[in-house]
Parts: C-alpha cells; sequence; structure tokens
C-alpha cells in the first residue's frame, strides 16, 4: 500500500480496500478454494496470536480438529448458498480456545466464479461488553429522564440544588458531588451529597480554579485526574482517595451560573461518564432557571401581598365575573366582612365605573369612598375603598355648625339690636324701669354672646391641642360648692342637691378650668332635663381618685351616643339640637379640659332614667391610700 507523502492513503481503489481491511476492529481473513490464507489483518493477528507473515500462503491452523467438519460444512453451504454467521470456538496461538462469532462470505470474481472465502471474526466477549455497555447506556438514559422531571418537579431553589448534587453522584457513579454557585469572581459551594456537610459555603477564587480552567477551554465539560498534591489543595480533599473531579457547567439564560462537580475515589469515570454529566449540566441549568424565575415570583407575589395586607385602605380583586379573589385585612376591618366569607361571592358594597368613585354607606353606618380600576390582561378588577366616615360627618357638622352658630348669634344679636333701637329712638319717652330692663336685656344678651365665642375659642384650642393647664393642688368640693351657690333659685322645675363630704381629698388640677368644666356640666344637666326633677351633684375618693358626678332626670343617652357626644359639633341627636340649642362644643371642651389635667369625663346612664356625667381627677399624693368608702 502506497503512502503520499501528506500522511494519506492513496486514491486509488487498491490502496483505499486496503486500508479499510486494516483498519477494521474486527478480524478479517480470506482464504482462497484450497484455504490457504490470502488476507490476515491486524486486528487478525491480535485475536489470535499469529501474525500474518506467519499465515499468510498456509492454512491457517485455528479450527480445532473436532470442528473441521463442520468448517467444512460452512463452507459449502457459502459455496452453494449465501453468507452464513455462526458462533463457534477457534484456536489462539497458545492453544486455548476462543469462543468468537463468525461471519462467512463466498468471494468471487466480477465473473462470479468462486475464487475463495473471507472470515469476519469478532470475540463473542466483546459482544458481550458491547451489549453490557448499550444495555448501561440505556438504562443511564432511562435514569436521566427520571432525574430530569425529578428535579424540574421541584421549584425551591435549594432543594433542586439538593436534588442535582444527589442525582449527578447516582448518573455517574460518583463517590460524591456539589454544586457550587459562581458569585463576583469566587465559587460558593452550596450543595453536597457524599461530603460532610461542613463543607457547605466553602468559597474558592473562580481564576485559579478547575471551573475556571473549564470556562477558559469554551467548553461544557471537563476530566481533570492528576497527582494527589495536586487535588489535595482543592476543598474536596475532604474524600479520601480522590484520583479524579468530573465537572460540568450549568449557564441559566445563556451565561454560567454554577458548576456540577462529579468525584472519584473508588471508581473510575469515561466518556460515557462525561456524557452524562455534560447532559445533566444542560438540564441542571433550565431547572434552575425555572427555580430562580418561579422565585422571582413568589418574592414579587410576596410582595405585592405585603403591601396590598399593610395598606390601610381595603382592596378587593374580582374576577371577570365580579367575584372576589382577594380581601384584604383591612376590607374586613371596615366592612366587618371575613375574607372566608365574601371571597367566592359580590363584595358587599355597589361598586363604580371603573376610573369613577363612589361614596356608599353600609349598612352598618359606615361611609366609603370606592374607586376600582380594570386589569386589561387578565380581565380583573382591583377594588379601594376606605373609610370617609369621620370626614363626612365633620362635613355633616361644619354645615350644621355654621347653621347653628349663625342662629345662637342671630337670636342674642337681634335681641340688642331691637332694644338698642328702641332706646335710641324712645329714651325720653320711656320710664327709667323700662330702661332700666332694656339695659339689663342687653347686657344678658351681650354675656350670652360672650360666652358663645369663650366657648367658640376653647373648642379652636382644644381641636388644636394648645389648652394650656397649670397643676396645683386645690379643694374640688370648694369648688362645686361655689358652682352651685345659688342654683336651687335659677329654675322652679328643678331641684338641686349637692353632697359633697368636708374630708373629700385635695386633688391635683388646674383649678380655673375644673370651674369651667363644672359649668359645662351643670348646664348640661339643666338643658337635657327640660321637664324639671332633680340634679345632683356629689364626689367621693376611689383608690387614687376622686370622682364627681353629676345625675340629671332627663331625657337620658342613646348608647351608641355616649361617646360621640364628646366629639365636636355632635348632639345627642338633630332633633335636639333646633330642640336644645348650642353648637355642640360644650362637652368636647369638658373633655379636653379633663384630659390636659390628667382626668376623665364619661357619659353614663342613671338608674330610673337620665344621665349621669362622671368626672375624676387625680388625688394629691398626701391622700392617696386613705380609707375613703366608695359611692
Amino acid at each position: 500500500m502506497g503512502v503520499m507523502s501528506d500522511d494519506r492513503v492513496e486514491n486509488t481503489d487498491d490502496g483505499l480496500a486496503r486500508a479499510v481491511i486494516a483498519s477494521s476492529a474486527n478480524a478479517v481473513v480470506s482464504l482462497d478454494r484450497d484455504l490457504t490464507v490470502l488476507t490476515w489483518n491486524p486486528a487478525a493477528e491480535r485475536l489470535f496470536g499469529w501474525s500474518a507473515g506467519d499465515m499468510i500462503g498456509r492454512r491457517a491452523p485455528i479450527v480445532p480438529d473436532e470442528l473441521v467438519a463442520e468448517h467444512n460444512a460452512v463452507l459449502e453451504r457459502v459455496r452453494t448458498g449465501g453468507p452464513v454467521s455462526l458462533r463457534t470456538k477457534r484456536r489462539h496461538s497458545d492453544g486455548s480456545l476462543l469462543d468468537v462469532g463468525v461471519d462467512i462470505s463466498a468471494l468471487r470474481s466480477e465473473t462470479g466464479a468462486l475464487l475463495g472465502y473471507v472470515c469476519v471474526y469478532h470475540s463473542v466477549e466483546t459482544d458481550a461488553a458491547a451489549r453490557e455497555r448499550g444495555a448501561r447506556r440505556a438504562m443511564l438514559v432511562r435514569r436521566l429522564t427520571d432525574v430530569v422531571a425529578d428535579i424540574n418537579a421541584e421549584l425551591e431553589l435549594t432543594p433542586v440544588l439538593d436534588r442535582i448534587a444527589a442525582s449527578l453522584a447516582d448518573l455517574t457513579g460518583a463517590d460524591a458531588g456539589g454544586f457550587v454557585l459562581i458569585e463576583d469572581g469566587r465559587l460558593r459551594l452550596v450543595s453536597t451529597h457524599g461530603l460532610p456537610e461542613g463543607l457547605k459555603g466553602a468559597t474558592a477564587d473562580l481564576h485559579t480554579s478547575l471551573v475556571g480552567k473549564l470556562l477558559r477551554t469554551g467548553k461544557t465539560v471537563l476530566l481533570e485526574t492528576g497527582d494527589q498534591a495536586v487535588l489535595d489543595e482543592l476543598i474536596w480533599s475532604e474524600l479520601p482517595g480522590l484520583h479524579t473531579i468530573a465537572l460540568g457547567v450549568a449557564a441559566v439564560g445563556g451565561r454560567p451560573y454554577g458548576a456540577l462537580y462529579a468525584l472519584f475515589a473508588r471508581r473510575n469515570a469515561g466518556h460515557i461518564e462525561l456524557e452524562l454529566l455534560e447532559l445533566l449540566a444542560g438540564h441542571a441549568g433550565i431547572a434552575l432557571g425555572n427555580a430562580m424565575a418561579y422565585q422571582d415570583a413568589v418574592r414579587q407575589r410576596a410582595h405585592e401581598r405585603a403591601v396590598v395586607d399593610a395598606s390601610a385602605d381595603g382592596i378587593a380583586v374580582l374576577d371577570g365575573a365580579g367575584q372576589v379573589r382577594q380581601w384584604n385585612p383591612a376590607a374586613e376591618d371596615l366592612t366587618a366582612v371575613r375574607a372566608a366569607d365574601v371571597i367566592g361571592g359580590p363584595p358587599p358594597f355597589p361598586l363604580p365605573a371603573p376610573g369613577q368613585k363612589l361614596t356608599t354607606q353600609l349598612g352598618s353606618g359606615r361611609w366609603l369612598d370606592v374607586v376600582s380600576a380594570e386589569i386589561e390582561e387578565t380581565g380583573e378588577t382591583v377594588v379601594d375603598f376606605r373609610d370617609v366616615t369621620r370626614a363626612k360627618e365633620l362635613e355633616e357638622a361644619k354645615d350644621l355648625f355654621l347653621a347653628m352658630t349663625g342662629h345662637e348669634l342671630r337670636t342674642p344679636i337681634t335681641v340688642v339690636q331691637g332694644f338698642a333701637s328702641t332706646l335710641d329712638a324712645r329714651w325720653d319717652k320711656l320710664p327709667d324701669v323700662e330702661r332700666r330692663a332694656a339695659v339689663r336685656t342687653i347686657a344678658e344678651r351681650a354675656r350670652a354672646l360672650g360666652q358663645l365665642m369663650d366657648h367658640l375659642l376653647l373648642g379652636a384650642r382644644a381641636g388644636a391641642e394648645e389648652l394650656k393647664v397649670q397643676i396645683e393642688t386645690f379643694d374640688l368640693g370648694e369648688r362645686v360648692r361655689a358652682a352651685t351657690l345659688g342654683m336651687p333659685v335659677l329654675s322652679d322645675r328643678h331641684r338641686v342637691e349637692v353632697d359633697i363630704p368636708r374630708d373629700l381629698p385635695l386633688v391635683d388640677g388646674d383649678a380655673l378650668a375644673t370651674d369651667i368644666l363644672l359649668g359645662q356640666l351643670l348646664e348640661n344637666a339643666f338643658k337635657y332635663s327640660p321637664n324639671g326633677g332633680l340634679i345632683r351633684v356629689l364626689a367621693w375618693p376611689e383608690g387614687d381618685l376622686v370622682v364627681l358626678a353629676v345625675d340629671d332626670e332627663g331625657v337620658g343617652i342613646a348608647p351608641g351616643d355616649r361617646e360621640r357626644i364628646f366629639e365636636r359639633f355632635v348632639q345627642a341627636d338633630s332633633g335636639d339640637r333646633r330642640r336644645f340649642g348650642g353648637v355642640g362644643l360644650g362637652l368636647y371642651i369638658a373633655r379636653s379640659l379633663a384630659r390636659a389635667q390628667g382626668g376623665e369625663v364619661t357619659a353614663h346612664p342613671r338608674p330610673g332614667g337620665g344621665t349621669r356625667m362622671r368626672f375624676v381627677l387625680r388625688t394629691a399624693p398626701a391622700y392617696i391610700g386613705s380609707d375613703t368608702p366608695k359611692r
């Protein structure tokens, strides 16, 4: 066989045929009709142990004596029929018998004349190894399919990494495995299998690592073997007997994300293991990408949920059919409807058109401002609503305040104006008694106007939290007796009783603020008992407090209004405003003055009808602990 200067086989049919036979992995032996060897290729030399020089031109002594008859019969079948394949035995040069498979066909001329025979031998053991390798490959491919399904079934990142590390050792037959993340020029071991837990979190420099070497080659897998001293420098030296490392890069979004390490200490790694590692690395990148996308979605969803749940506004999400799918805690608080009771049904209030606002009142009396917006991509509707009850009441109260203040001002001003005009026009014609009566009326109305202005000023200061008090020790009983002095003669329909013990403890507070507060409580007792009756003022010590009560037998206060009456511009009900007059600031001022002193004013029902207003102040330190009975 000739050879060209560039080491390629000469481009002739004869030369090419010789090269094919010489390169065959199977033993090729050709015989003439007398069974003399014509061809004995290198594979035949390796299989039978005789060289081509020993065999060409003579009969090959490879057929055992007991199989000569069989051999001749097979040749006859080939001569008269077609190719024959069989499993048989042949003799090695050392005298041993080999189990072989042989394919025998006729060697003929272009005219069809029989020239001899061609026998192609291969070891049966090679067939078994090939079958075993094929079966193992098929098993590993099936196992890879199961592994891929397993790691893709998990969407949490850490479990995905753990499954990849475990599957790596299982698939490749490695003694241990691990997964490292690539983070800003360093590697961090995040998952291991068959290695000490203490290795987790270990880091290494990317550039000097095997992963860095692999990335610089531009390949996806690397098989690294070396002397023990080199391998012992790696963090994997925790695996005794480590002699081989196979690693593959897992990419997410086209960028290297991490690497899989298969570590071999007792077993050996080959091309199959590298192939499986490469396949697993590719699927690992897909699984990691899915897990990262899922985690991003979970984080985004959690962020949105936290924002919605933390919102002071009620927020609901409705599906395309208008059924509630999400109902945040504020929505429960505002509507008193639990999420479990409303999800799957309509919201408990009407909805405005998208982009518009609707103010609606719930059955509980609470007012809501409701707005909505449609999400075009999903067909859902987001509804936002907030409590505007206070603003609604304040708006109504302001309107009423303006009307009531106008009324309260107009009445005394009209009287003053009328009497002043009369005096101006008829001063000389009026007797002295009438002139004095007119002046007295003007003075009383002016005093009423001044009191109204004081209330308005105190109410404004209380609302701005600008009430100033001076805390000192004073005698509450003395203040009560002074405030009620002369009251029994103010009304022929009311009786006033004062029950204040002489040994009532002193209190800490502001005496002037308490005078104003007492006056307001007494005024309310007279005002809201229009049919007369008993007004009783009593006091007693209670622990470290002194309690003052003002009882009346008037119209009483509905349970739902016992707190509202202390708000600005609020009275028991709208009808009472017209009936009793006033601008609704008195009790608001009274409570503000009480709290400014560290005390409190509350309203309670009186047994038998009417109202008890209860005012408490702190007992002066010298009196705390005294044994005075409660009343």
